[in-house]
């Protein structure tokens, strides 16, 4: 019998980040860093991976493996694995004894970048759709079980992310172990007036991204939400996985384009890429309280929709933005994730 837990827990920043989340202490465990390459499933296109893990580490099961994608305007290694005084959330997993894994779908971060990305990007229609990102996220799933001999692993996604590991998750069911959806989309009103087409990729500044990411905060608190220190550290990390976009002035990050061709073809037009219920696993959804790029009606359609979930619940963190996870109440956020993934199964 399914069982469903509705829970909507708003957790209230209490808690200085300077007091808990800065250098590790020396009873935390030492990590292992490894990033690499592997095939995607089409010729010529490389993903680029990276697992985080304690060194002494010696046993693997679906419990402990995490692997974490990134959403439309991020890659993984900037968002995931960005250190603000000397702790990643790919740290703060890895510390707890996760075997801890991130990937960039084609044309983020270090994965290889379509042809298309080379030309000006009115030349070519969008690419790397949300079907094609779901296979780049398939291909790791498979590589990851395969080198660590395990029938599933626990899936995490951000934003965009949610719906590459959601639809994957809805064809492979029997592959995920625990779904983590962080700041989700749903349907969007559609624009009244006629779109101009897309091009190939998208291009913005480091302050652009940080004003669409941090959109529904009190204007006052956004410098206190994300300091000027961890904006420059994020810029800089953001801006060194695109070297050519880099060089432009202003320098800016060149993305794909397919995930917001996707929101004209389907999420504005009431047809949803991915049907919650038919997620059959365990299921977190959590967002910042502040989130005006996918509201809390989005957030919660999402969650009233993942009816064949096992259990389900819904979190939301106060004081946060769509970008929560590089602001000051980030440790929350981590906490109340981490919760969900070391307790013990609640089906009978």
């Amino acid at each position: 019998m399914i069982r469903s837990h509705a829970i909507l827990l708003t957790v209230i920043g209490i808690l200085s980040l300077a007091g808990c989340a800065g250098m590790s202490s020396p009873t935390e465990p030492r990590l292992v860093t490894e990033s690499y390459m592997i095939q995607s499933r089409d010729a010529g296109i490389q993903l680029f991976v990276r697992n985080k893990r304690p060194q002494d580490m010696t046993q693997f099961g679906p419990e402990k493996t995490l692997l974490y994608v990134h959403g439309a305007t991020q890659a993984s290694e900037t968002t995931f694995d960005l250190q603000l005084e000397g702790l990643s959330w790919m740290d703060y997993l890895a510390q707890r004894g996760y075997d801890v894994y991130l990937v960039d779908v084609r044309g983020y971060g270090q994965s290889t970048r379509p042809p298309e990305m080379e030309q000006p990007s009115a030349n070519n229609p969008p690419i790397v759709r949300t079907d094609t990102a779901v296979m780049d996220v398939g291909a790791a799933i498979d590589h990851i079980l395969a080198r660590r001999n395990l029938p599933r692993i626990n899936l995490m996604g951000w934003s965009w992310g949610c719906a590459i590991m959601a639809d994957y998750t809805t064809q492979n069911n029997d592959k995920v172990n625990r779904l983590i959806l962080y700041a989700p989309g749903w349907l969007r009103t559609a624009p009244t007036s006629v779109q101009p087409p897309l091009g190939a990729y998208q291009t913005w500044t480091m302050e652009q991204a940080r004003s669409r990411l941090q959109n529904g905060a009190p204007e006052e608190k956004n410098k206190e939400l994300m300091t000027t220190a961890w904006f420059e550290t994020w810029s800089a990390a953001a801006l060194a996985t695109d070297p050519v976009g880099a060089k432009q002035n202003p320098p800016v990050v060149r993305t794909p384009n397919g995930v917001n061709q996707d929101t004209l073809d389907y999420w504005m037009m009431g047809k949803p890429e991915w049907e919650p219920a038919k997620v059959t696993v365990p299921t977190l959804v959590v967002r910042g309280e502040w989130d005006a790029v996918n509201p809390l009606s989005g957030t919660q359609s999402v969650f009233d929709k993942l009816t064949n979930a096992p259990y389900r619940r819904l979190v939301q963190i106060g004081e946060g933005t769509h970008f929560l996870f590089l602001e000051k109440n980030r440790l929350q956020l981590f906490r109340e994730v981490q919760l969900f993934l070391d307790e013990p199964s609640l089906t009978k």
